[in-house]
């Protein structure tokens, strides 16, 4: 029995190096995230905001579905944050992509208008999804 707990925690130290890099990237992400939007999305969410709600939560997701694939096939702690970091940009530029063909989502959010916030946040995840589709190597 004490064996088999043993056995059990061998893989401990990986687990910790890669929730350590996945969380500094998603921190990473969030960052970067919250200054490239044009309001202030913490701000909002604080103030009972639901459109920036939407819209944030969609981005964290969109950003942990890839995440967990490029910890679940990367074959070393290296390899994964690489992965992750081209998760992190395709997740930005899917911003950046919405943000031009949708110019009135600036002030949308802000304005509480959920639908914007809702649009975004499940643009956010399609291509979160499709991302993490694509690392599937």
């Amino acid at each position: 029995m004490k064996y088999q707990i043993m056995e059990s925690f061998a893989g401990f130290d990986d687990f910790l190096v890669y929730l350590a890099i996945a969380s500094l990237l998603l921190t990473i992400f969030v960052a970067i995230y919250v200054r490239i939007t044009p309001y202030r999305e913490i701000g909002l969410i604080r103030e009972g905001n639901m459109a920036a709600a939407f819209s944030l939560s969609g981005a964290l997701i969109g950003m942990v579905i890839p995440l967990s694939n490029a910890v679940e096939y990367s074959v070393n702690p290296v390899d994964m944050a690489i992965w992750g970091f081209i998760a992190l940009a395709i997740q930005l530029i899917i911003f950046v992509i919405a943000r031009v063909a949708l110019p009135h989502i600036a002030q949308d959010i802000p304005a509480g208008k959920q639908a914007s916030g809702f649009f975004l946040g499940a643009i956010s995840i399609a291509g979160g999804i499709l991302n993490a589709a694509c690392m599937t190597y």
